[in-house]
């Protein structure tokens, strides 16, 4: 099963609260999630996990968003109950496909700044900065980042890709080969048959381009519930951008669908 980092709540009366998943994009991992997922935590059971190939979940020869819905919804079977799940980019492509194949596992749903469509970028050129880096010459992790920022387009992403680095092992805790290879899967969308009717949220960075309003009607034929918000001046990233502001966001949101 995949890697999680479970944040309990404190009080008698959010221990009752439907539980909430977040599920981390490419590149990413539960711990990058740790600042959210605390604040979240005080009114409901907070689970963040490790997607396949990525943090400390196991690693695999596929990684499609089959594979992936099937794993998210081991997680939920084992906690017991349906879940509120909580999707960044790739890993909102994979809560899509989890709310469409076991609608009974997913309560609400927040898919943060992605559609279910496919995509002409490519993110490979971060699997061969990573590729690029001399883990040899690697003693601790700020070590690091002065020649990773020399390898990626936007040094703002080089602190977010470093927590992935094992410094200790001389490895990254992602599986640079399979992700490599199975990007055409990473930036499609697969076909799912059915549809989701609950509440769903697709929240973007005002600046981000990834839910473009053509998408609309896609995202309409699949989640016929479904409601829009932008978080003013943030991108793609934006929880790390406006981490706050993302917060305030699907705290409200939560509370509205209650």
């Amino acid at each position: 099963m995949l890697n999680l980092i479970e944040h309990a709540p404190a009080s008698a009366a959010a221990k009752t609260a439907t539980e909430l998943m977040i599920v981390h994009g490419l590149y990413g991992s539960a711990r990058n999630w740790g600042v959210i997922a605390k604040r979240l935590s005080d009114t409901r059971c907070v689970v963040a996990v490790d997607q396949r190939n990525h943090g400390d979940s196991p690693w695999h020869d596929s990684h499609s968003y089959e594979d992936m819905a099937e794993d998210l919804a081991e997680v939920i079977r084992a906690r017991g109950a349906p879940m509120d799940v909580l999707g960044h980019s790739m890993g909102g492509k994979a809560a899509m496909v989890l709310a469409l194949k076991y609608p009974d596992l997913v309560n609400r749903l927040i898919i943060a700044d992605i559609a279910p469509v496919t995509y002409a970028h490519s993110q490979i050129q971060y699997i061969e900065a990573m590729r690029g880096l001399d883990l040899g010459a690697i003693e601790k992790r700020s070590d690091a980042k002065a020649p990773l920022e020399a390898l990626v387009d936007d040094p703002a992403l080089v602190p977010f890709f470093l927590q992935s680095l094992d410094v200790a092992e001389k490895r990254w805790r992602l599986n640079l080969d399979v992700l490599a290879r199975e990007m055409p899967k990473i930036l499609s969308f697969p076909t799912v048959e059915g549809q989701f009717g609950g509440p769903v949220l697709f929240l973007s960075g005002a600046k981000s381009h990834y839910v473009a309003r053509e998408y609309r009607p896609q995202i309409k034929a699949l989640f016929p519930a479904a409601r829009f918000a932008k978080i003013p001046d943030a991108g793609h990233w934006l929880h790390a951008e406006k981490p706050r502001e993302f917060e305030a966001a699907v705290r409200a949101y939560l509370d509205m669908a209650a």
